[in-house]
């Protein structure tokens, strides 16, 4: 594939799973409702019947190609709880790809001091700063805050930066970077630490895709509240999905020596 073309998001649904269930030898079988899950990770009981309509926001979120068979990918199923949400598939934006994005640049480029009506989501840097979310929010006047596009980099944290990177000449024109509370001084936590947390994060305030947009959306939107709990009530069902399928883990030796090590240097043993 090439690696810079952005295709719609695909239906997976008509394709065979070859994963079994525990216990038997019959595979898996997927869902016909909403969901297209397997039938045993099933979430049509949590996913919203109708998805849930934005009223100021629109979402678009790039998929990096390595995550779309992903088993913990959130996307997906974020895709089928709101409405106003487009997904692309690629590792970077960049003009033709979207025709929401495209006007959002074209006009940019046509009257640069115009206001920039669209965010995306990700850490600052010293050489690319980002302001907290609620912070810009709240520097906005009450007209500004309507008919944004709040854009997101799904992948794992390594390919997000690169995503990032790679869509900054062309996001910069129209966009500006907000994050949410985060500390790199901090490890991030596990599927142990949180219901919440699918895959191990690098640090702390480092979430998912789908928890990161049900943040930004509670600062957002004017019933953002109502949405933001929602979108954790789906997420914090797929982590109890998983958390059931997890390995007892056994403590490693070496772990388990520099730790000895280390209480008794702390007890002047």
């Amino acid at each position: 594939m090439d690696p810079d073309k952005l295709t719609a998001l695909p239906d997976f649904s008509e394709l065979p799973t070859n994963s079994a269930t525990a216990g038997d030898n019959h595979r898996w079988r997927t869902c016909t409702g909403v969901c297209e899950r397997p039938i045993n990770v099933c979430l049509c009981d949590t996913i919203p019947t109708e998805p849930i309509a934005t009223i100021t926001t629109q979402v678009v979120i790039l998929h990096h190609p390595h995550e779309r068979r992903h088993k913990l990918a959130t996307v997906p199923v974020l895709a089928k709880c709101l409405k106003n949400c487009q997904t692309l598939i690629g590792r970077r934006l960049r003009l033709g790809n979207s025709p929401l994005l495209d006007s959002l640049y074209n006009s940019a480029v046509e009257n640069p001091s115009q206001p920039l009506r669209a965010i995306y989501l990700f850490p600052g840097t010293d050489s690319s700063p980002a302001i907290e979310i609620s912070r810009w929010q709240s520097s906005l006047d009450d007209y500004d805050i309507s008919n944004y596009v709040l854009i997101a980099f799904d992948g794992t944290w390594k390919h997000a930066k690169e995503m990032v990177h790679a869509s900054l000449p062309f996001l910069s024109k129209f966009a500006i970077r907000v994050c949410l509370d985060y500390d790199v001084g901090i490890d991030g936590g596990t599927i142990f630490d949180s219901d919440l947390i699918l895959r191990k994060e690098p640090f702390s305030g480092c979430m998912s895709t789908m928890e990161a947009i049900a943040r930004a959306l509670r600062v957002l939107e004017p019933n953002g509240l109502e949405i933001e709990d929602r979108l954790v009530e789906v997420l914090r069902a797929m982590v109890r999905f998983q958390a059931c399928y997890l390995k007892p883990m056994k403590p490693r030796t070496k772990l388990l020596k520099r730790v000895k090590d280390q209480r008794t240097a702390e007890c002047g043993l």
